[in-house]
């Protein structure tokens, strides 16, 4: 991006994130504090660069495999769904969300009205993107008594795992022992930009995301959740880190289905993206704070 139209999406950003009530002000205020309107034609430029390195959680997930969810799939997801790899747990889920800058400034408390009580926000994608938005999201769901957490869209192609966890700690992907933060997720899916596997092979994407989740561990004490389908990681990863990294499965059907390799449960499924990504928390409410507290 040329540095003029870096300074035009500054501008523009800097618009966005008026608060309302400043757009109710006089003429002559506006005219003293707004800076020179930018043309049509500036303002796509501007969104065109926004959006390169800008895919959401599950949006590969979807493009490739679909969504199949149904009002009865996702009836079904909010269930207790077997665990028989976690002793004496007890059945029960929690429901939550998954946001990015496509979601805008989110209103907090129509989602903790039906009933969600936890989201991961997107922070970063590769090693030069943050989300807009991130601030409202994540600091407003803290605010309204969400346990929240952070993720980071990885391109494995572009840059070292521990370049790409650095950025991500260094933009909001970090962690803190408040009881209501938690560890940031991995979203490891299909290549928007081209080869499915992003050229890797598999033991080379393992030996990726390792660097990733040992990094994200010795900058935080946390180790990631790890965010994929069953389809994508079987074909492109296939790693073991059932022993220290959370499973968040994408599946949008009526059951998360054959887990990826190793993990004998998940922690949280996705599954539906109607009428905006929807997960369930696999356990109790205080399980869900165990893992916010570490």
């Amino acid at each position: 991006m040329s540095t003029s139209r870096r300074g035009r999406r500054t501008t523009l950003l800097s618009i966005l994130a008026v608060p309302a009530v400043a757009l109710l002000l006089g003429a002559s205020t506006q005219a003293a504090a707004a800076p020179s309107p930018l043309s049509a034609s500036e303002v796509d430029a501007i969104n065109a660069d926004i959006q390169v390195n800008n895919h959401a959680l599950g949006s590969q997930i979807r493009r490739v495999e679909g969504d199949h969810s149904t009002p009865e799939t996702r009836a079904a997801a909010q269930q207790p769904q077997p665990a028989a790899a976690i002793p004496n747990q007890v059945l029960a889920t929690v429901a939550g969300i998954d946001v990015a800058s496509y979601q805008g400034n989110v209103d907090w408390a129509n989602w903790w009205n039906q009933g969600k009580r936890f989201v991961w926000t997107k922070a970063t994608e590769s090693t030069n993107y943050t989300n807009p938005y991130f601030a409202q999201q994540y600091n407003g769901s803290y605010n309204q008594g969400f346990i929240r957490g952070a993720y980071h869209f990885a391109t494995p192609n572009t840059s070292s795992g521990a370049a790409q966890a650095n950025y991500f700690v260094a933009h909001g992907g970090g962690w803190s022992g408040d009881g209501k933060t938690l560890p940031g997720a991995l979203d490891m899916e299909y290549n928007p930009y081209g080869a499915t596997c992003y050229g890797l092979s598999k033991a080379a994407m393992t030996a990726w995301i390792k660097d990733f989740h040992d990094t994200y561990h010795a900058k935080t004490g946390r180790w990631p959740v790890i965010y994929t389908s069953t389809s994508w990681w079987n074909q492109c990863a296939g790693g073991d880190f059932s022993a220290t990294a959370p499973l968040w499965v994408a599946r949008y059907a009526s059951s998360p289905g054959t887990l990826p390799y190793n993990w004998g449960f998940y922690t949280v499924w996705q599954y539906t993206s109607s009428p905006l990504d929807q997960d369930t928390f696999n356990g109790a409410y205080d399980r869900l704070q165990a893992l916010a507290r570490g």
